[in-house]
């Protein structure tokens, strides 16, 4: 398996107080079974579609805020090296590069805008064994209310190109390594996004049907805060779990409208 560039996504994990709650209602909507958890590595429990490792849940650490949300990692070859670009470009570490015995090395960090994610550099562990299939990551955001902060800070540490899509409705680029979008950015209004609700980044999963999938997430204590709807790039929706954790569903094969100019 290639290595991937420095800023692709490559996993993603989400912190739970009921970890066997977390796995029934993703269980249900996403499809997926669950290894053993790793009790030496406090308990983190890989995810899978068809034997394939495309997601984590894990407990909270002792003494550690029990918030639950969905964190994506961005590849890096040298993550004490990424650390040193985040901390030069106005970022902040959160967690120091630490060795996860020889799985590889994560770190913590957020942009100046407050938007949280994380670094992975590969050992044993090479991230996503699935993308783009259902149940399976497909797509991510950055959603953040001072775009100008991270438009700088993202291309700065990861080399990203940038294009605007041509929509007067709202504010959303491309990042792009080479010929290759890896993540949105949209700006997040007032009017759409509460006070209350920091910037963060959206991870999407694939689903066969949207409308279902939504449906089994209410069903399962779940609440829907934008759509479904339909669009170029597939039908979707954006889900809070009953644990607060936010994450968004596509349907890429069911799609409406003409693509937009992107410049």
């Amino acid at each position: 398996m290639a290595a991937a560039p420095e800023g692709a996504p490559i996993w993603a994990d989400a912190m739970f107080t009921d970890v066997e709650g977390a796995k029934t209602f993703y269980g249900e909507v996403l499809g997926w079974t669950f290894g053993e958890n790793a009790s030496e590595y406090g308990d983190y429990t890989e995810a899978y579609v068809d034997g394939k490792a495309v997601a984590a849940v894990v407990p909270p650490m002792p003494g550690q805020d029990a918030h639950s949300q969905w964190c994506l990692y961005l590849a890096s070859p040298d993550a004490a090296a990424t650390a040193e670009k985040i901390r030069r470009s106005g970022g902040t570490v959160l967690m120091e590069p630490m060795a996860v015995g020889d799985f590889g090395t994560m770190c913590i960090a957020r942009d100046p805008a407050g938007v949280t994610f994380g670094l992975w550099q590969s050992g044993t562990h090479e991230g996503f064994q699935a993308t783009n299939v259902p149940g399976a990551f497909c797509w991510a955001e950055v959603f953040t209310r001072e775009p100008e902060k991270s438009d700088a800070f993202f291309p700065a540490v990861f080399g990203y190109g940038a294009k605007k899509l041509e929509d007067e409705r709202i504010d959303f680029k491309l990042f792009d390594l080479g010929a290759d979008p890896v993540l949105g950015r949209m700006k997040m209004s007032d009017e759409d996004f509460p006070p209350e609700v920091p910037s963060y980044i959206q991870v999407y999963f694939t689903v066969p049907d949207c409308d279902a999938a939504v449906a089994t997430a209410q069903k399962l204590g779940g609440k829907p805060v934008f759509g479904p709807m339909s669009s170029p790039f597939g039908r979707f929706a954006a889900v809070v779990d009953p644990q607060g954790a936010a994450f968004a569903v596509i349907d890429v094969t069911t799609t409406e409208g003409e693509m937009p100019n992107i410049t």
